[in-house]
């Protein structure tokens, strides 16, 4: 369940940013953008622990930064699996949302999903 609401509020977030970055970020509608964040999921199953893995002295070094341009990456391989229906305008564009991606899920993990604040209030 809780995969779920996180591919529907990617989803969302995807619609969000098509609205606010129309020129550098097309979308062809709600189907596409829910397709899109369950395709980002599969990506970060999949693929994401690879290049981790292959990356991890540059992100050791980074201290953790490298991971954005990580998520950059599977943004840009949703994008070229998508085909027309879901595009970003380069690469620079995806790790900006990578990052928009990051924090607007953190915030909404921390305040609204939140497991440890869901028992304490019990």
């Amino acid at each position: 369940m809780r995969w779920l609401i996180g591919c529907l509020i990617n989803a969302v977030l995807f619609m969000a940013l098509a609205g606010y970055f129309h020129e550098s970020f097309q979308l062809t509608g709600f189907w596409a953008a829910l397709q899109a964040s369950i395709l980002l999921s599969i990506l970060n199953v999949l693929v994401r622990p690879l290049l981790i893995l292959f990356t991890l002295p540059v992100t050791i070094l980074s201290m953790g930064l490298f991971l954005f341009v990580i998520n950059a990456i599977t943004l840009e391989l949703t994008d070229y699996l998508m085909g027309e229906s879901f595009e970003i305008q380069g690469f620079g564009m995806a790790l900006f949302f990578a990052v928009m991606m990051s924090l607007v899920n953190i915030i909404i993990h921390k305040t609204i999903l939140d497991p440890s604040r869901k028992s304490k209030d019990k």
